[in-house]
């Protein structure tokens, strides 16, 4: 008696997860689009190198942002609200 096993993406947690990813319509753009921002970084700041100093202020800028947002996340759970 043999039995029948499922195909090996059937029991993957994650298959049905990227099923339904691709199907919706603009699944990619959340990709696409920090790749695109990333490459004309890139051109500006071999035409005008000063720019990346003002690349590196912005990501301290969003670093410490996100930093405190994520503190004041981590201080909620742990007052249990």
């Amino acid at each position: 008696m043999s039995e029948i096993t499922p195909p090996p993406m059937s029991m993957c947690p994650m298959a049905e997860t990227c099923k339904q990813m691709m199907r919706r319509r603009f699944s990619g753009v959340g990709l696409v689009v920090p790749g695109v921002i990333f490459m004309a970084l890139g051109v500006l700041i071999v035409i005008e190198p000063r720019i990346i100093a003002w690349v590196v202020a912005v990501a301290f800028i969003v670093l410490g942002a996100f930093m405190l947002m994520f503190a004041i996340f981590i201080r909620k759970i742990g007052k249990g609200h």
